[in-house]
């Protein structure tokens, strides 16, 4: 007998943004900290391999499915203190299975700074930390303050603050601690210290800066950054609506390579190239390096000349060269199919090889 929550054969493509991936022999739905807690202390106790799923946006699963226990963590809701000790801010903890983009909505509406520029991004909230989920000059580390978590290995709920998670670029310490090969902390619940106003953070990201007619470092109405960041990713397919195959992707597939400035030299005069960090190295654009490797918006499907990857059920955007997408009826194997060769391509013309975004679940690149 199953427990309450508990589904055998789930098809996963149900459950991600890709539409993609076999079935999970064991599905378990867990809608509260305890639920969560219990669920994953089943698993490791029965010594199942373990898969978190919640919005389902940055995974790509293999066809064959996952053979273990899949928990899709559905706790929603948020609470705000905005209690003076907050140093003139707000503090707003949201639960991990909280659709990430009705949390922004609310602290934009609510005049709470500092998530305005990570509109639209799909997902749930618990799974931001991880990634370390940024866009448009802005990412989450810049607003987070601690972390509440599982700990698998020693059975205890442990919370992280900021500086102990050990953010980079689409990097933490969630996302590189594992046991049993997969993720040691289960987030539970995320708290985010946002500024009080109707004014954004300073633009830090230049086409951003043009849509709202301002300067690089300038501020404008974080109502008015939302709308446009909502503009502008919605004009790149970044934006989920299910009519649109565009938007059946994990949103960008490829992550920004960052390398010594030694090498971007070796690069043409224009490819885009922006300091990073400390020590010399420099973010280089991978939709740039798709692009000028060939790779124009919509490979996969059809050329003038009836070439197709694929079959054609797989193809980069017809709006993004970063976004891998499923046209409808495509496997896990066909978007694969198309993501290597674009990513062999780029190494072939510059000798950079790109590295991916999502999570890659029983399967490889």
């Amino acid at each position: 007998m199953t427990a309450p929550g508990t589904r055998t054969g789930t098809r996963l493509a149900d459950l991600t943004t890709t539409r993609v991936g076999g079935p999970a022999r064991r599905l378990v739905e867990a809608s509260s900290e305890q639920e969560i807690v219990e669920a994953v202390r089943s698993a490791d106790a029965a010594g199942e391999p373990l898969l978190i799923v919640s919005g389902g946006s940055n995974l790509l699963i293999g066809d064959e499915g996952f053979d273990g226990t899949v928990i899709r963590i559905t706790s929603t809701g948020f609470t705000v203190n905005d209690d003076d000790a907050t140093c003139g801010g707000v503090m707003v903890r949201a639960q991990a299975g909280q659709d990430w983009d009705e949390l922004v909505h609310y602290t934009v509406m609510h005049a709470f700074s500092g998530l305005e520029a990570l509109s639209g991004i799909p997902g749930s909230t618990g799974a931001t930390p991880v990634q370390n989920v940024g866009a448009y000059g802005s990412d989450v580390s810049q607003t987070i303050a601690t972390v509440r978590t599982y700990d698998r290995e020693t059975d205890r709920i442990k919370s992280f603050t900021n500086f102990e998670l050990s953010f980079g670029y689409r990097d933490s310490l969630l996302k590189r601690s594992t046991v049993k090969g997969s993720p040691r902390y289960v987030v539970l619940s995320v708290e985010f210290q946002l500024g009080l106003g109707r004014m954004g953070k300073p633009v830090r990201y230049a086409e951003l800066a043009r849509a709202l007619g301002i300067e690089v470092g300038a501020r404008a109405y974080a109502n008015d950054v939302r709308r446009e960041v909502l503009k502008l990713r919605t004009g790149k397919g970044m934006v989920l609506d299910a009519p649109d195959p565009d938007t059946w992707s994990t949103g960008s597939f490829f992550t920004n390579p960052i390398m010594g400035e030694d090498i971007a030299a070796g690069l043409p005069d224009d490819a885009p190239r922006y300091p990073f960090g400390t020590k010399g190295q420099v973010k280089l654009s991978a939709a740039w390096l798709i692009e000028h490797a060939g790779f124009s918006k919509g490979f996969g499907l059809a050329d003038d000349e009836g070439h197709v990857a694929a079959g054609g059920r797989a193809s980069l955007s017809t709006k993004h060269t970063l976004a891998l997408t499923n046209r409808g009826g495509a496997s896990t194997s066909d978007l694969l199919s198309v993501a290597r060769l674009v990513r062999d391509g780029v190494e072939r013309t510059f000798g950079i090889r790109l590295e991916p975004e999502p999570l890659l679940i029983n399967c490889e690149l």
